[in-house]
């Protein structure tokens, strides 16, 4: 017998988030690294630190980075390195994408 108010079975809403987080592609680990830093495929990150080569997905995030990291040097959008611009994807390989799913 079980206790007050305690469900005997799984609900259709947990099962569904666990196969939903079981299947979907975060991007994160050593497989999400090429989405991550985009060296290969133009990645996630699209702009590039002038200064420590760090790389980051946007424009708001660049310049978070750039004064938490580099506050005594005055931001500069015209400096920033676009990731997307500069590297050739091959066509071959697919685009990263974080939610795609890696199983059905």
């Amino acid at each position: 017998m079980t206790g007050k108010a305690k469900p005997k079975k799984h609900t259709a809403k947990e099962i569904a988030a666990k196969v939903d987080a079981a299947t979907t592609n975060r991007g994160g680990g050593k497989s999400g690294l090429d989405d991550r830093t985009g060296k290969e495929k133009g990645g996630h990150a699209k702009y590039e630190c002038p200064h420590c080569k760090t790389t980051a997905p946007g424009l708001k995030s660049m310049q978070i980075h750039h004064d938490a990291r580099h506050p005594k040097i005055p931001f500069e959008e015209d400096k920033l390195v676009n990731l997307h611009s500069s590297l050739v994807c091959d066509t071959s390989k697919p685009r990263p994408g974080v939610r795609g799913s890696l199983k059905k």
